[in-house]
């Protein structure tokens, strides 16, 4: 006698699972210009505009997600924000 199988649900999407969210969060060392131009020197979708954009919302609501998607390359975002000594919060899923 076999064991019964589990039923298994069907998410949504293509099974690549949630992306991988990048969260920088305020600090008191960092600039607007600074954060700005970090964020735009990183992330290939922001501008420095979009980045002071970015840098009000850090400091009005404490963090934001500034960028998601795949593991690898959420990774890879993340180290390269923290070399410009921006406060960053856990990777999250």
């Amino acid at each position: 006698m076999t064991p019964p199988r589990e039923r298994r649900t069907r998410g949504t999407g293509g099974g690549l699972g949630k992306p991988w969210r990048v969260v920088v969060r305020n600090d008191d060392h960092n600039t607007f210009q600074g954060v700005a131009f970090a964020l735009s020197s990183v992330l290939p979708s922001v501008s420095y505009d979009r980045g002071m954009q970015l840098a009000d919302k850090i400091h009005s609501t404490g963090q934001a997600i500034v960028w998601a998607g795949h593991k690898e390359q959420a990774e890879l975002y993340w180290k390269q924000l923290e070399a410009y000594e921006l406060t960053m919060a856990p990777l999250e899923q």
